[in-house]
């Protein structure tokens, strides 16, 4: 198979419609479209994070800004405009304090992904962060975890409650200027789950 021919196929599969896709149709805050300095402050502070975060996130970013987009190889794809993306986005309202207060909407979309929240996650034994968006919106069998010594939230709380954790470990297995990709997600990331197994 020639180069031209797999990138035809692979252009042509990227312009399909996604068949599993569907759109979960909620009020949201999300900021306007950019990427600077003030930006990662504002998603920093819209996160309640300490400084020692948002310096970590700004020293990301400023390393990002010397680095220089991988060209992939036998792949022909347009620039990415980061100017053009949005770096933050949530449900409106109060955050949730439980599962519970978790929209039905919201419980819905994780159902129809099969990532089990509710009852099916208890049946089937299977601890959960749910992200959505730019947030965690709900966090399965961390009790049970912390019983045995396990402490499983989102990234979110465990650079509030586990700071000296998160500032041992953070960019450790990923350095943040291991590659172009790296320094973005480090500078912009909003959350994800935190793991900690003594």
């Amino acid at each position: 198979m020639t180069d031209t021919i797999a990138n035809a196929q692979i252009h042509q599969q990227l312009g399909r419609r996604y068949e599993a896709g569907f759109v979960t149709d909620i009020e949201s805050d999300t900021f306007a479209a950019g990427l600077s300095e003030d930006v990662i402050r504002a998603l920093s502070a819209k996160k309640d994070e300490p400084q020692w975060m948002t310096d970590w996130r700004l020293a990301a970013y400023r390393h990002w800004l010397t680095m220089r987009e991988p060209h992939w190889a036998k792949l022909d794809i347009a620039p990415i405009d980061f100017q053009a993306l949005s770096y933050y986005s949530a449900p409106k309202g109060p955050k949730y304090a439980s599962l519970d207060d978790v929209p039905k909407e919201l419980l819905d979309t994780y159902d129809k992904l099969g990532v089990p929240l509710h009852e099916r996650a208890r049946l089937a034994g299977v601890a959960v962060d749910a992200v959505f968006d730019s947030v965690s919106v709900g966090t399965t069998f961390r009790k049970e975890l912390a019983e045995k010594g396990v402490i499983f939230c989102s990234m979110s709380e465990a650079i509030r409650e586990y700071p000296h954790l998160v500032r041992q470990y953070l960019g450790s297995v990923v350095p943040v200027g291991d590659n172009f990709f790296a320094a973005l997600n480090a500078a912009v990331f909003s959350d994800g789950s935190f793991v900690f197994i003594p």
